[in-house]
């Protein structure tokens, strides 16, 4: 145990060094020998579990949130204090220098980091090492190549421009596959990219091809590549591989969509149901990762010690319209005073007739008091996300008939009216079924589409509860805005004069 604790511990050291793999650090500062470092099965499972806490590092909170409130879910409220503020205006306040894209930048080159020195450390294991500890070791590999398809699509999605016809000249971001202190390496570009993310999960579905699948699973399993596979495939309009890969995991019947209030609540409520293909470990001691951006709920001050939801952003009247009163998603994923009894506090003022989005309400179990938190069990791959791929990839290869039976496989399970399977029906259910997943902002960009207006609750409008103006409610961002491409952080550019930013964005001085 002392041995599996010091790997981690010097495993921590090596992540913490510096931000990403393009800074600068000084001689000396690190100690790392390429090719020495894992000596024992239990240097083996620090390793493994590092990659794996990197991995969850790289789901929910900011790497979700920053590009939904972008787009067009979310009104923000009149006391919402400038949180995310440059992101949902995108007016010129939006800079290099924003900080929630900048740790959508270094978070992900964080985490490359020690992928790329577990893939080469398990790669150096001999003798009679490799004899007792290979077996594991590949396994552990195919993670580490799982994680890093992941980080990379995440970062590719984010900062370049959408897959298409000029991906070979379009600009990406930089590949890094190995460690190396004082790199400064170029963008490459979107197609290169693109081709190392497939690279990487055809390494990872061969060292996890003996990984079988299971609701719920806390490691990369070959369902979960299969699920990565679906979205790299239906991003780079492969859609017949699209289709198949997310039938490799439907077909294999591990998850099941939740299709009552009852199995909503254990889905989304109770970290319990059978849609997730993947679902990382929690527990009260670490909180879970709360999404309290969108709740925040907290003790009200006045006598009656009541407990009220203090959100920065509330849903759109759009995002409430877009569901039917028997869709079984409404009720789960959309909280008022009338059904919770919990009000909501802005600016001042308590209200009883203003939505939140409670999607990620929190679990009871990971928190030590009644009010919640926001706490989850992060859930990055769900089998809804599957029948959504296999839908539009039929109906983008002109397969009506079967784009139509995932569609509406997903409506039935949801209690929503079966429509037919035309694209502008599938993107009609992305845009419910996802919400607060992080993914409109990506299907924008890949569809081609941008958004007119955030038509806000017309109650929390009336009241003044919502910010108003060019830069809120009525905010439009066309497909051709350069914002769909984040910003290369400012400090990056400094350090690294190989770096070309993308259109649209001036230098920012590094405070």
């Amino acid at each position: 145990m002392k041995r599996f604790l010091n790997i981690l511990a010097a495993a921590a050291v090596i992540l913490s060094a510096a931000s990403c793999d393009l800074e600068l650090f000084p001689k000396g500062s690190l100690n790392y020998e390429p090719g020495n470092t894992i000596t024992s099965a239990n240097d083996l499972a620090g390793f493994e579990a590092g990659v794996v806490a990197q991995l969850r590092g790289l789901e929910y909170g900011q790497y979700d949130q920053v590009s939904d409130i972008m787009v067009d879910y979310y009104n923000a409220v009149s006391d919402y204090g400038n949180n995310y503020g440059g992101v949902h205006r995108t007016d010129d306040s939006f800079t290099a220098g924003d900080y929630d894209t900048r740790d959508n930048w270094s978070g992900p080159y964080g985490a490359i980091r020690h992928f790329n020195i577990a893939i080469d450390e398990t790669l150096a294991i001999s003798g009679d090492l490799a004899t007792s500890i290979g077996a594991k070791a590949k396994v552990a590999r195919g993670e580490a190549y799982f994680a890093r398809a992941l980080a990379y699509l995440h970062m590719v999605r984010h900062f370049g421009k959408p897959y298409g016809s000029s991906s070979s000249s379009d600009l990406g971001v930089p590949l890094v596959l190995h460690y190396e202190q004082t790199a400064r390496p170029a963008r490459n570009t979107v197609q290169e990219v693109y081709d190392q993310i497939k690279a990487d999960l055809d390494s990872a579905a061969y060292l996890l091809s003996g990984v079988a699948g299971s609701a719920r699973a806390q490691r990369p399993t070959v369902d979960a590549v299969n699920a990565l596979l679906a979205r790299y495939y239906l991003d780079t309009k492969q859609y017949a591989k699209a289709a198949s890969s997310a039938l490799a995991v439907i077909n294999t019947g591990n998850y099941v969509l939740a299709s009552t209030d009852s199995l909503m609540t254990e889905e989304w409520l109770n970290d319990s149901g059978n849609e997730p293909i993947m679902q990382f470990y929690a527990s009260i001691s670490e909180g879970g990762v709360g999404y309290h951006t969108y709740i925040s709920p907290s003790m009200a001050i006045d006598d009656n010690k009541e407990f009220y939801y203090r959100p920065y952003f509330i849903p759109t009247q759009t995002l409430l319209d877009s569901y039917e009163d028997s869709d079984i998603r409404k009720a789960a994923w959309y909280d008022d005073y009338s059904t919770s009894g919990y009000r909501v506090y802005i600016n001042g003022t308590y209200y009883e007739d203003i939505k939140v989005l409670t999607k990620y309400k929190g679990n009871p179990a990971l928190r030590s008091s009644d009010t919640p938190n926001g706490g989850q069990a992060i859930k990055p791959f769900l089998i809804s996300e599957m029948y959504l791929i296999a839908a539009e990839a039929y109906a983008q290869a002109g397969d009506a008939t079967n784009a139509e039976t995932y569609l509406n496989a997903l409506q039935t399970a949801r209690g929503a009216s079966v429509t037919s399977g035309s694209l502008a029906n599938i993107k009609a259910e992305w845009f419910k079924e996802t919400v607060g997943e992080g993914l409109r902002f990506s299907c924008l960009k890949r569809w081609g589409d941008g958004f007119s207006g955030r038509t806000p609750q017309p109650n929390a409008l009336a009241a003044g509860a919502i910010m108003t103006g060019a830069s809120y409610e009525q905010k439009s961002m066309p497909a051709s805005d350069n914002h769909y491409q984040w910003p290369i952080p400012t400090y990056d550019m400094q350090i690294n004069s190989n770096l070309v930013q993308n259109e649209g964005y001036a230098a920012v001085a590094v405070e």
